[in-house]
């Protein structure tokens, strides 16, 4: 079964899961094999999963140039590849935002290099920037799109507002912002704007840095960046590995793990295109790709989000007022 969607109005025909790259970068992650994730890389490849997305922030680097490894002896054609700019890097490791133009054209061609390829898919800026003027960054996206170097251009991290301001200057097709069944804040606004105008959005942490993976009891300690985030300590880590837990029985009805009906659920959503989902081994991304083309009810699909709402974050309003 062909699952491809035509992501917005980029025109690009990508899979509805992306292989996302970001856990190749040990400062969030620690270190990771490469050995794994290249065959993770290849496990999705394999299952038909044409969409992978990178940046060079991730590694400061290393993760474009593991891509640019798994690259090297496919055909081009049959792939879609996203990548982003936004730091200037300082010899010292330190980093700054610059997305000017000189720089957006330096790190493109960088990056370009360490991917091996002619031509980014979908070229993001990774934040907002708000010392960059708006024009100045678009003509400048336009230009690299006029030479063959990318395809398409949008934004990540990027508000709304910060969004709508892009597009009096350029033709931003694409979003990536943070999303996930605990975490639904860009439904108020995001979202909605980007179904109006067409707007393709990729999300990403959709398990919640791997909260809603299923795989924990609320007991565990972390060694990365995750032991200082408020949902991985504490009461609170315990009571969302539990609230998660306890949609096993539903999982089972519909055949798939945790991990596979949240991110079913979170699919389904209409302003959501793609899911990008962080991988280690082929394991796990052969699991991910088990959610592509299934579906739940609309009952078990609200059920599931007011399990996971478990102080209001995400909130449901029904007919009987605001559940919290």
């Amino acid at each position: 079964m062909d699952h491809h969607i035509i992501f917005g109005s980029t025109g690009l025909k990508v899979t509805p899961i992306c292989f996302g790259t970001w856990q190749l970068s040990p400062r969030f992650w620690g270190d990771q094999s490469k050995t794994d994730v290249l065959a993770a890389m290849n496990a999705a490849y394999e299952a038909g999963i044409n969409f992978y997305d990178t940046a060079d922030a991730y590694g400061d680097g290393y993760a474009e140039t593991v891509l640019g490894e798994f690259l090297a002896d496919k055909p081009r054609q049959s792939l879609v590849i996203c990548t982003k700019v936004f730091n200037h890097f300082n010899p010292d490791a330190s980093r700054y935002p610059d997305l000017s133009p000189d720089h957006i054209r330096q790190r493109c061609d960088l990056e370009l290099k360490r991917m091996g390829i002619e031509t980014i898919d979908l070229y993001l800026l990774h934040l907002f920037d708000p010392m960059s003027v708006l024009g100045d960054i678009a003509e400048t996206m336009e230009s690299l799109k006029e030479q063959g170097k990318i395809c398409c251009y949008g934004v990540s991290n990027h508000t709304v507002e910060q969004l709508r301001a892009h597009r009096q200057f350029g033709a931003y097709d694409a979003v990536q912002p943070s999303y996930s069944l605990i975490d639904t804040k860009i439904e108020s606004d995001l979202l909605p704007y980007c179904q109006a105008q067409n707007i393709g959005v990729m999300i990403y942490s959709p398990m919640h840095k791997g909260l809603l993976a299923g795989k924990y009891s609320g007991n565990e300690t972390f060694t990365d960046f995750r032991k200082h985030l408020p949902d991985f300590q504490g009461e609170r880590f315990k009571a969302l590995a539990e609230a998660v837990q306890s949609l096993k029985p539903m999982a089972k009805k519909y055949d798939l793990s945790i991990y596979q009906l949240i991110l079913t659920a979170t699919l389904m959503h209409p302003g959501i295109d793609v899911a990008v989902v962080g991988t280690k081994n082929p394991a796990q991304i052969t699991e991910a790709v088990g959610a592509m083309g299934k579906t739940i009810s609309r009952e078990d699909y609200f059920a599931v989000r007011k399990t996971l709402a478990i102080d209001g974050i995400s909130k449901i309003k029904d007919a009987g007022g605001e559940r919290k």
